[in-house]
């Protein structure tokens, strides 16, 4: 009786371990530090023909600029890009959305990033860029 406890516990120990071995790794949210962001005007042959979501009002094409820093060791894939953009007027150019686009990879350290916005072409420059921050995966995601 004795042997088959001592047995099945080291099975049991046994399972466990190989478990944990074995187990996938974990595809953790990685936090990305945006700095230094500004905006400059979009080249010709991006801004050409430019409209808002809705498709039908024209608008200005920007690309926004500036450095991610992952500080991490692992290159983060699919970060996404959140910020709030506001007009001259302190009025929201994209109206319940933070979420402004994404940066495929970010490797370990200090790197550049850009990213192009379209605003429709009836709001008051210049923009003001509040709150950006970006959030990616240590491991690919999508495919």
């Amino acid at each position: 009786m004795r042997l088959r406890l001592l047995t099945v516990v080291f099975i049991s120990c046994l399972i466990t371990f190989l478990s944990w071995a074995i187990a996938p790794t974990s595809v953790a949210l990685t936090q990305i530090k945006l700095f230094d962001v500004s905006y400059k005007d979009c080249p010709p042959e991006l801004a050409q023909g430019a409209v808002i979501s809705s498709g039908s009002a024209a608008a200005n094409c920007f690309i926004v600029i500036g450095k991610a820093e992952n500080a991490t060791n692992k290159i983060a894939y699919d970060a996404d890009i959140f910020g709030r953009i506001y007009d001259a007027n302190n009025d929201s150019v994209m109206q319940n959305r933070t979420r402004l686009g994404s940066i495929a990879e970010v490797p370990p350290g200090i790197s550049d990033f850009e990213l192009r916005i379209s605003v429709p072409a009836n709001q008051p420059l210049p923009l003001k860029l509040k709150q950006f921050k970006a959030a990616g995966f240590s491991g690919q995601v999508r495919k």
